[in-house]
């Protein structure tokens, strides 16, 4: 049995760590969300429109705990109660190595998360916050590590399509455009022109990363004016 003095000597030693354990862990937290972070975080979205994660995240990453949200911004507040890492982490949602199978290798109903069961929230139909948009529109994506497109996919859902009660499949959208390659850079713009759309749409982007084989799917709400 320890005496007495080397047990409480252990006990301070252990107490007097906790801090360091605590600080060390925020700082990888921090560390994660910088540009030039591991490839599990530093990436990016479409900022505008926003996407579904990010619109999120802008719009009350700072005040996540307000219990205004559920009022003023129901699909946002479902999607923190579900899993706030969605919103934190509104830059990483890639998958690896899918050779450009997205459709056959993303179902149905998953298309707004990517196929990422964490971000699954995302795929829930409702009131989502909506950008305004004319015909011909700017697509503007951050990407936190400048890793370039190989290209960009872009597709707006059917007239008719509902986003507030119908999940977003593949046969729900119309392609558009798909972009040619862009250099490495944290801020990447292009232009998007359409005809015929009216309300509410999802605005749908694939992201075909260049520095490896990774892909990122977004949703972005937008009203046609």
């Amino acid at each position: 049995m320890l005496p007495h003095d080397s047990l409480q000597s252990r006990q301070q030693r252990s107490a007097a760590r906790r801090p360091v354990q605590v600080l060390i862990a925020l700082f990888a937290l921090v560390a994660a969300l910088l540009p030039g972070a591991g490839a599990a975080q530093a990436h990016g979205t479409i900022i505008n429109p926003a996407s579904r994660a990010y619109q999120c995240w802008q719009s009350w990453g700072s005040q996540h705990m307000n219990p205004a949200m559920q009022q003023q911004d129901p699909k946002c507040w479902e999607a923190f109660q579900a899993n706030p890492d969605t919103m934190w982490n509104w830059m990483s949602a890639l998958r690896d190595g899918l050779g450009a199978q997205f459709q056959a290798r993303t179902p149905d109903g998953q298309l707004c998360s990517n196929g990422l069961s964490r971000n699954n929230t995302l795929n829930s139909p409702g009131a989502w916050r909506t950008t305004n948009v004319t015909r011909n529109f700017t697509v503007n994506l951050y990407d936190q590590a400048s890793h370039g497109a190989d290209y960009f996919r872009v597709y707006v859902s059917k007239q008719g399509f509902n986003p507030a009660t119908q999940s977003l499949g593949w046969g729900n959208l119309d392609f558009i455009t798909q972009t040619g390659r862009y250099a490495p850079a944290q801020n990447i713009s292009f232009n998007i022109s359409t005809s015929g759309y009216t309300g509410h749409h999802i605005l749908f982007v694939i992201w075909q990363a260049s520095h490896l084989d990774q892909a990122y799917m977004w949703c972005s709400d937008v009203n046609f004016t």
